[in-house]
């Protein structure tokens, strides 16, 4: 019982970072309705400029450098690629953000080499312990920095301008466009907010018990995309829900891959694609997203 309150807990932590790169990718759908492939390059640019420069800057400078930094690299890549192709086909688009993923990944990997870089986070390899239960410190203070990120967003999307925004672009966006929004700048910010939680989210990636960043680490997007699918790519609520579905069925079946061998190999990895695959079976639209429909 123990070993599975520790795995849901764990679990749980990372499905509140995949919750913040899920986030990402429904924020981009919903201000463009293109699927942004280039989230991974995002992740990476904000977690490489943080452990560069935390010796020279300290940690917590650092981290907001690599923050800032993801979310210029976001807003630049919408301004300079994106934009060009406004009011085309969608599904060209999202090829469009695979190109710009590569040229992005393969400089980043270039620069990081065979390196593990360490993001200098205060917390070491340090772990809480809670009667019989161990917890490390980089787990709470992922739950914990998620929670709130989550939550401002959330709040933000609802109640500022910049929501109603956002909101009346996901709705109709020509409508929204004679109304005075400015769709350009919605689209903007929203690649900027995406780069800005995929910054945080590489942190948490790469700190204790995994040993740093890596050319690998980028990857990880890739595990909360599954995330954003089974929750509904037009849905926040759903980013969040997905996140730590996933997080919880990787990391229980990691866990208790002995138990699943008859399953094969590396079955932690693959849970969150079957469950995602499972979901879609039942609700194509997944389980928050809404159905789109046409009078023909």
């Amino acid at each position: 019982m123990t070993t599975f309150v520790e795995l849901l807990l764990g679990g749980l932590s990372t499905g509140a970072v995949y919750a913040l790169i899920a986030l990402g990718f429904v924020v981009i759908f919903k201000a463009t309705e293109v699927v942004n492939f280039a989230h991974a390059s995002l992740l990476l640019a904000g977690g490489y400029l943080t452990a560069v420069l935390h010796d020279g800057l300290g940690f917590w400078a650092a981290l907001a450098v690599g923050v800032a930094g993801a979310a210029v690299v976001g807003a630049a890549v919408e301004f300079l690629v994106m934009r060009r192709y406004r009011g085309g086909d969608h599904s060209v688009l999202a090829i469009v953000t695979i190109g710009v993923d590569i040229l992005l990944v393969t400089e980043l990997t270039r620069r990081i080499g065979t390196r593990v870089l360490s993001p200098g986070d205060p917390w070491g390899d340090r772990v809480a312990t809670f009667g019989p239960l161990s917890l490390a410190h980089t787990r709470i203070a992922a739950l914990v920095a998620a929670a709130l990120l989550i939550t401002a967003f959330l709040l933000a999307f609802r109640f500022t301008s910049w929501g109603v925004a956002m909101r009346a672009a996901a709705e109709n966006p020509q409508t929204a466009a004679l109304m005075g929004v400015r769709l350009g700048r919605v689209s903007l910010s929203a690649w900027a907010v995406a780069g800005a939680l995929a910054a945080v989210a590489a942190l948490f990636l790469t700190v204790f018990p995994t040993p740093g960043l890596e050319r690998a680490t980028s990857l990880a997007a890739m595990k909360a995309f599954p995330a954003a699918i089974l929750g509904g790519l037009d849905s926040t609520t759903g980013a969040l829900a997905g996140g730590l579905i996933v997080g919880v069925v990787e990391s229980l079946a990691t866990g208790y891959q002995g138990e699943l061998s008859f399953l094969g190999r590396g079955i932690g990895d693959l849970a969150p694609y079957l469950v995602m695959v499972a979901v879609l079976l039942i609700r194509p639209a997944g389980l928050f997203g809404t159905k789109e429909l046409a009078r023909v």
